[in-house]
């Protein structure tokens, strides 16, 4: 039994396709700033018509297993976590399952976890309890977190986004502390009261922003990530904790008489807490903003963007490093949690995982679209949603050797994937079974 568990490797795919948010401002007709200030977004992928969770669930696995050169048969348990229901009765596990099948490999264990945005963290701590159980046969885990975030024409579309990222699993030790309960709207951040991370802490010393180096955030729109890690500084001030130095306090002391609920609907509150946050938001924050910022809401895959984007950022300095990391799914579901880097040996040393996901190549080589060209994609994307009998484009020209794609959904509601092969040319041939 596993006594030290942790990621191991990761790799992340999205879609090669993005439309500019400032263009999308322009489109709708709303204000200069309203989505590149207002919601603190610059891109949006998108899925086109060869592309959903599936098909890029495929391709993060099969590339995690290939870069990292994992045989397929070292695999006991996979979890993927998503909330886009693509068949309400054949989970993504399955079609994953063909990558391991061809090699062998028919026994491993897991299902889909669906619970919202928290799906990916339900699927991760299902993989971390296995390899800490009496069940665990000695094999990796893996999870895989997987959503295309589309919304009907309005307010919320630029709050979109589409990616999968795959996390090997094996013997960091997580501390954590969960917060279940009923609701229909969206808290900013559950108390840290509920946290107690590091030994420090049992030491008699509370938990403070102090006590890690960086700071994780669920991201719909990254200006709930600064609003979030705002609140995090005022709740530090409110238990007069060590990381608020005196300019702080001063600033914030007039609002230290309100309740708790007063300090949630307190814009004053909100604008000075962020304010005095700014600093502390650029040190422990904005590291891990990239890809959020340049993909949008991935949803189950929200989190684990802006984890990669911390790796991808500071994968030099993070060996050692304490972070903490926030996971939220509506209804509510939230879970804060901690995570020690180690350097690790290659191929699983933390420059390696940088390099082999690969952020900066695979964020330059997208393909923006015309606000146009993006409506008119989103509009055959609703028109095919559910249905069945139809057969794709197949065109695969803009994605990357080694990705997979939707080639049919026969009348049947089969669905049926090929993968671009290393020389570029597109395949008609079908690589899923249907159930």
């Amino acid at each position: 039994m596993a006594n030290n568990v942790g990621i191991l490797a990761m790799d992340i795919y999205f879609p090669p396709t993005c439309v500019q948010q400032e263009a999308l401002e322009v489109h709708d007709g709303a204000s200069k700033g309203k989505y590149t200030i207002g919601l603190g977004q610059d891109c949006m992928g998108f899925c086109t018509e060869v592309e959903d969770v599936i098909s890029m669930s495929l391709t993060a696995v099969s590339s995690l297993l290939e870069k990292y050169n994992v045989d397929p048969k070292q695999i006991g348990r996979l979890e993927v976590g998503s909330e886009t229901v693509i068949d309400k009765s054949k989970s993504i596990k399955t079609f994953l399952m063909q990558i391991f099948e061809k090699c062998g490999n028919t026994d491993i264990e897991g299902v889909d976890s669906t619970n919202a945005c928290y799906g990916g963290t339900a699927a991760l701590f299902n993989c971390v309890n296995w390899v800490e159980s009496c069940s665990w046969d000695g094999r990796y885990g893996l999870v895989v977190c997987t959503d295309s975030a589309v919304y009907a024409e309005g307010p919320a579309r630029p709050t979109g986004g589409a990616a999968a990222i795959a996390m090997l699993i094996v013997n960091i030790r997580l501390w954590m502390a969960s917060f279940p309960k009923h609701a229909t709207s969206w808290p900013l951040i559950p108390a840290t009261n509920y946290f107690v991370p590091s030994t420090r802490n049992q030491q008699g010393k509370q938990f403070s922003l102090s006590d890690a180096a960086y700071f994780v955030f669920h991201s719909p729109y990254n200006k709930l990530v600064q609003k979030s890690f705002a609140r995090l500084v005022f709740s530090d001030f409110v238990r007069n904790a060590s990381s608020i130095d005196e300019a702080a306090k001063e600033k914030l002391t007039p609002f230290s008489t309100l309740s708790g609920d007063e300090s949630y609907q307190s814009r004053d509150l909100e604008k000075v807490s962020q304010q005095v946050a700014k600093p502390l938001y650029e040190a422990k924050v904005q590291p891990t903003t990239l890809v959020p910022k340049q993909v949008g809401n991935m949803y189950t895959a929200s989190l684990y963007a802006a984890f990669v984007s911390l790796l991808h950022n500071k994968s030099s300095e993070l060996a050692g490093k304490r972070v903490i990391l926030f996971s939220y799914g509506s209804g509510l579901t939230a879970t804060m949690f901690s995570l020690k880097l180690n350097e690790g040996q290659h191929p699983f040393s933390l420059s390696n995982i940088a390099t082999v996901m690969d952020v900066s190549t695979k964020l330059k080589s997208r393909h923006e679209f015309s606000t146009v060209k993006f409506d008119e994609t989103m509009q055959l994307m609703e028109h095919r949603y559910g249905g069945k009998d139809f057969v794709t484009s197949k065109d695969c020209s803009l994605l990357a050797p080694g990705t997979y794609y939707l080639t049919e959904v026969d009348s049947m509601y089969r669905r049926f994937y090929a993968k671009k092969p290393v020389d570029g040319a597109c395949e008609n041939g079908s690589h899923s079974n249907g159930h």
